[in-house]
């Protein structure tokens, strides 16, 4: 898997967990869900690269 994207499912995680902090702040339910399933999102991603680098070496 390449750096950039890598770098690329780091930031989708980071950016879902800055939505979920502003929705929790601004009491936005929808907002805090919405940055959740980035965040989540995000993760897997980050994860299924891991298993894919395991199995590549």
């Amino acid at each position: 898997m390449s750096i950039s994207k890598k770098i690329a499912h780091k930031a989708e995680a980071m950016k879902g967990g800055g939505k979920k902090t502003t929705g929790r702040a601004t009491g936005s339910r929808r907002l805090q869900a919405e940055g959740r399933g980035d965040q989540v999102k995000g993760n897997i991603k980050q994860a299924g690269a891991k298993i894919k680098d395991v199995f590549k070496h």
